[in-house]
């Protein structure tokens, strides 16, 4: 589980943009994640950032729950999120944990997964709001693992995960209720990308 946490306490989401001379604690939401680098680098590198963070999730999850057995999973998965969310190396002051929950949940409830994205990716297309989407998609997920695997574990580890990502997003619920959370347009982003390719393209 210390490794799990370890592993989980890698700060991609400022590595990366730090090696591109910005620091991303200071741009945007001041956030330690993959949204907050696509605000402040661009979609390429924000989904960069996203996979790593997920990955932080799903090999702890996949690796100790073939060796040691779902539960262990569930605690590596937990140790995971924590080390993203409060990590070790960066004085304890981390991301909101999403992706490697995410991540996580691919690498136990692999099904489960989808049915996030396909609760996430409508809800950020219409609202260009990622933390609802994120709190919807986790909460419907916590919910469906009660129906299917509520004679397991897996219920009260996701609930628990929903739990410690609404704490997380406690400014962004605030925002949310004033009316000035900030918006995600993640296909003005895909067409701008478009756009930069085909003029590099043209140049070459």
């Amino acid at each position: 589980m210390i490794i799990s946490y370890l592993f989980g306490s890698v700060p991609f989401s400022y590595i990366i943009p730090k090696l591109k001379g910005v620091d991303v604690r200071k741009i945007g939401s001041g956030n330690v994640g993959g949204t907050n680098v696509m605000r402040a680098l661009g979609l390429k590198y924000g989904v960069l950032c996203i996979i790593l963070d997920g990955l932080k999730g799903l090999l702890p999850a996949m690796i100790v729950g073939k060796v040691l057995g779902l539960d262990c999973s569930l605690l590596a998965l937990l140790s995971a999120v924590l080390g993203h969310d409060y990590p070790i190396f960066m004085k304890f002051k981390g991301g909101k944990g999403v992706a490697t929950t995410v991540g996580g949940i691919f690498g136990i409830t692999p099904y489960l997964g989808w049915v996030f994205l396909a609760v996430w990716i409508p809800i950020v297309l219409i609202s260009k709001i990622v933390s609802i989407a994120s709190l919807i998609g986790l909460l419907t997920v916590a919910v469906l693992s009660l129906i299917f695997f509520g004679g397991t574990s897996i219920p009260i580890l996701y609930f628990a995960l929903a739990g410690i990502s609404i704490y997380k997003h406690r400014e962004n619920i605030q925002r949310l209720v004033r009316g000035d959370e900030r918006k995600v347009d993640l296909l003005k982003m895909v067409k701008r990308r478009e756009k930069n390719s085909q003029k590099e393209e043209s140049n070459c």
